[in-house]
């Protein structure tokens, strides 16, 4: 399960999305309401429930610069995607019976992390989370925002508390950065690592100093099913 919350960070959903159908996972996908408005101001597009896959196809193909088409996605690689309307609460994954590995929430706001932590089940994220805890899956909640106030802090401790893997959208710079698709492929790359899926989204620390500075991007090279351009 994928829910993308409407915290700003669309581009970090994208990649793992891609990152996740790169590595032959099936993905069952809710997009917020809130979600929505963000994707709209951060790229421009509409994501609507009668044209999802059309409008899918379009966000994950698009750069964390804003280019399109930077990525190729094709109709055949969303074959592996299942979309949930946000306000379906009968959608299979609001039950513990619906099979699922488990849950990323990319980006994660602090609402649904209040939502979340509080058992509020407002909508379909929310209740695909709690169902995701109570029945002892992996629950990644990958937070956007800065600062954090008490009460967040708590919220935060209380998910963590409960089993769930609590990853700040915080980029690191040692695997070599030079594009903003670098910094975003970090912290996907890490929400999968965190959810036990193989990727090759940046370079990981090996024990020697000095390779993140080379002047060059440390983005994998070659073919992919999904997820390089």
């Amino acid at each position: 399960m994928v829910g993308v919350s409407g915290a700003s960070g669309t581009p970090y959903a994208a990649s793992v999305l891609r990152g996740l159908l790169e590595a032959g996972e099936a993905v069952d996908l809710v997009v917020s309401r809130a979600s929505r408005l963000t994707l709209l101001d951060e790229t421009g597009i509409a994501f609507r429930d009668a044209h999802w896959r059309e409008d899918l196809r379009t966000w994950l193909a698009r750069g964390a610069d804003g280019k399109p088409e930077t990525f190729p996605v094709s109709e055949a690689d969303l074959a592996g995607v299942r979309y949930w309307p946000a306000g379906d609460l009968a959608a299979g994954p609001s039950s513990g019976s619906y099979p699922a590995k488990g849950m990323l929430i990319v980006p994660a706001s602090t609402a649904s992390v209040a939502g979340v932590a509080l058992g509020l089940s407002k909508d379909l994220l929310q209740r695909v989370a709690s169902v995701t805890l109570k029945e002892r899956r992996r629950l990644v909640v990958a937070v956007r925002e800065t600062p954090l106030n008490g009460q967040t802090l708590k919220h935060l401790v209380a998910l963590d508390e409960a089993g769930a893997v609590v990853l700040p959208a915080s980029p690191a710079f040692y695997a070599g950065a030079t594009h903003i698709q670098d910094l975003v492929d970090f912290v996907a790359g890490r929400v999968l690592d965190a959810a036990g899926v193989p990727h090759g989204l940046y370079r990981r620390w090996e024990g020697e100093l000095g390779g993140g500075f080379t002047g060059e991007s440390q983005r994998p090279s070659g073919g992919s099913r999904v997820g390089r351009p």
